[in-house]
C-alpha cells in the first residue's frame, strides 16, 4: 500500500477488476457469485448515457483495492429521492486506513449534487466490523428483514 491511493469514478477498463472485487465481496458476505456474463451488462449499466448505477473505485498503483456502488431511488414515505449504496467493499489489506469513510463521504457529496439528503444501505448482521464502522461515522440502523422473490 502506498500513498498514491486514489478514489475515482470507474472507467470501462475497470470492469474486470470490479467483477473480481464483487466476487471477493460475495465471499466475504458468505454468498454465491458467478462472474460469467457480468462484464457486458455491468458496463452497460455503469456507462450508458443514463447510468443505472454509479461506481467509485479505490486505486493503488493501477490495482483496484475497493469499490462502492450506488444509485438514486425514491422513498414513498419521505416523498423524496435518496441514494441507495448497493455495495461497499475494501480488500482486507486496505481496511482500517480510512478508505471506507472517504468512499462514504464522497457518496454523500455526490448524493447532495443529485438532490438527495439521505443514503441507505444494508449489511449482514454478522458483519460486526462493518456495523462498528457505520456506527462510528454516524449512521443509524433500522431492524428489517430483506426478502427476495424470483420473477
Amino acid at each position: 500500500m502506498n500513498n498514491q491511493i486514489k478514489i475515482r469514478f470507474a472507467k470501462p477498463t475497470d470492469i474486470n477488476q470490479i467483477i473480481d472485487l464483487c466476487e471477493l465481496h460475495a465471499i466475504y458476505e458468505k454468498s454465491e457469485y458467478k462472474k460469467a456474463d457480468k462484464a457486458e451488462q455491468l458496463a452497460n449499466d455503469l456507462f450508458s448515457d443514463i447510468p443505472k448505477l454509479y461506481c467509485l473505485v479505490v486505486e493503488d498503483e493501477n490495482e483496484l483495492i475497493g469499490y462502492a456502488t450506488y444509485m438514486k431511488q425514491y422513498a414513498t414515505w419521505d416523498a423524496g429521492e435518496y441514494i441507495y449504496m448497493d455495495c461497499l467493499f475494501i480488500k482486507e489489506s486496505a481496511r482500517s486506513l480510512g478508505i471506507g469513510e472517504k468512499l462514504v463521504r464522497k457518496i454523500q457529496k455526490e448524493g447532495e449534487a443529485l438532490g438527495c439528503n439521505l443514503i441507505q444501505w444494508q449489511t449482514p448482521d454478522f458483519n460486526v466490523r462493518a456495523i462498528k464502522f457505520y456506527n462510528r461515522i454516524g449512521a443509524t440502523s433500522k431492524s428489517k428483514e430483506r426478502f427476495f422473490l424470483n420473477i
